[in-house]
């Protein structure tokens, strides 16, 4: 049986309920999907230019996750 995540954030107030657990879960799943493209990549950066290789190891956590996970109010 496959395990799904799910990503719960509580005490929010985009909705009524203050609970969101679409937006996380689909932001954790482009993250992880963004993570397992980019971090390669940007080890193999890293070795020649270091402050690039970080921002590229860094953008699934600074920009992907946020904005694919502000984009659902639930």
């Amino acid at each position: 049986m496959p395990l799904i995540p799910c990503c719960v954030e509580c005490g929010t107030h985009a909705n009524p309920c203050r609970c969101r657990v679409v937006g996380p879960t689909v932001g954790f799943l482009a993250f992880a999907v963004a993570a397992a493209v980019e971090w390669p990549v940007g080890a193999v950066v890293w070795i020649f230019r270091h402050s690039k290789g970080r921002r590229i190891m860094h953008h699934p956590a600074a920009v992907v996750f946020p904005n694919i996970s502000g984009i659902f109010p639930i």
